[in-house]
């Protein structure tokens, strides 16, 4: 199988290719659970999970669960990150609790961002986040002790044939960069540390499915004990726990039987058992981790196609950006027009394969029925490019307007 680069500012993803080789499954089997289903499962742009049934069921049951994603701070904030920070919004109004990380170490590592701007755009991005109304727990890697220990013990779990395999690495890549990918495993487990080991949720783009995996994996090599439905009873078994550990969970079920590693227990439920003894874990000293689930969604396009990327900056639009600038952006973004005027209006425009209708459908029309009628102007061709340009131009400028002063007004959330 052939590994994705989580870094490459025009990466090139086989979304069916990565369903069905990396075990990601469509979003839609999970919608039935949720009480309610925000805009981005709604529209399509969330389109795949991993054991996000788990984080559906604690919405639903008012179980507690955690929301945890993270930005590198290489540059400005901006609109190809509004999603994944809406995500988050969206998941801590339903309940969970919610973590951001700015990862300086990262960009320090991989894209050679100095600390001094590393800490100016970790900035923009919280004030971003909590314009858009987040509330949770905010911190920078660089300066988080807790973190740094834990991904030193992630790091004894991980060797390089496995980073090599999932992330292609070789000879020439810097242990600097090894160390920032450790860092993020220790991100995403972080919230069940730094509170209690609950189910956790990462939504991220379709590129950074790699760190998903290789957390999962630390994440059940960090157990003491594995818990497992067999034919008439539970089995429990030691991977690496104390034998008082193996003794306790002997002792919480009478009538249970002992044997070398392992503990078979008659009755109960599987779930009631895992609980038990992710309790014993803990007390053992363990970190009793609930592997950690996703989402994933689709790319914004740029305004000149391929990714909407900071390091390519005529394809996103930032948010401190002069007005003229944004005007003239979107004015000159491709779109999903047709060569001649004649043509569109024979044949209509192709709104799916247009950044601009895409735009809209992402971030800048909230209600369904303006957006279909958006998409129908568009195919049949009472709209041409032109007009549809003018008017998202009036659309984004109202935006970034409305998020500048958001900004501004909560600017000194950053520094509490």
């Amino acid at each position: 199988m052939e590994e994705m680069n989580p870094w490459s500012s025009q990466p090139t993803v086989d979304l069916a290719k990565l369903f069905s080789d990396f075990g990601i499954e469509p979003i839609e089997n999970v919608l039935d659970l949720l009480p309610e289903v925000p805009f981005f499962m709604r529209r399509g742009i969330v389109i795949g999970h991993r054991d996000y049934g788990q984080i559906a069921m604690c919405i639903r049951e008012n179980r507690p669960f955690h929301i945890l994603t993270g930005f590198m701070p290489s540059g400005h904030p901006h609109l190809g990150h509004l999603m994944v920070m809406k995500e988050v919004v969206w998941h801590v109004q339903q309940g969970g609790n919610g973590y951001i990380t700015i990862a300086d170490r990262e960009a320090h590592a991989v894209r050679d961002t100095s600390w001094a701007k590393c800490e100016a755009y970790g900035r923009e991005y919280l004030a971003c986040l909590y314009a858009l109304g987040f509330e949770g727990k905010t911190y920078f890697q660089s300066r988080n002790n807790r973190l740094k220990d834990l991904a030193f013990e992630s790091s004894i779990r991980v060797n390089y044939s496995e980073l090599q395999a999932i992330y292609g690495f070789s000879s020439e890549t810097s242990l600097g960069h090894m160390m920032s990918v450790i860092t993020q495993v220790a991100d995403i487990l972080y919230p069940q540390v730094e509170s209690i080991p609950a189910p956790t949720v990462v939504p991220v783009g379709v590129d950074q499915d790699p760190h998903i995996r290789l957390t999962r994996g630390v994440a059940h090599k960090l157990r003491m004990f594995t818990v497992e439905e067999r034919e008439g009873y539970i089995s429990v078994r030691s991977k690496n726990a104390p034998s008082g550990a193996l003794e306790a969970v002997h002792a919480r079920y009478p009538g249970s039987r002992k044997y070398e590693g392992h503990v078979d227990i008659h009755g109960g439920t599987c779930a009631d058992v895992s609980a038990t003894v992710r309790g014993i874990e803990l007390a053992s000293g363990g970190f009793g981790f609930v592997t950690p689930s996703a989402t994933y969604h689709q790319f914004i396009p740029g305004l000149q196609g391929g990714k909407m990327s900071s390091s390519i900056p005529e394809s996103t639009i930032s948010f401190s950006e002069p007005d003229e600038i944004v005007k003239k952006k979107v004015m000159a973004a491709l779109t999903g027009g047709r060569a001649t005027l004649a043509e569109q209006r024979e044949n209509g425009g192709e709104p799916e394969r247009c950044p601009l209708f895409l735009l809209n459908l992402f971030h800048m029309v909230d209600d369904d029925r303006e957006l279909a009628e958006l998409r129908q102007k568009c195919r049949t061709g009472q709209m041409m490019c032109g007009q549809c340009k003018k008017e998202t131009a009036e659309r984004v400028l109202s935006f970034i307007h409305d998020m500048r002063e958001k900004m501004a007004a909560v600017e000194h959330l950053i520094e509490r």
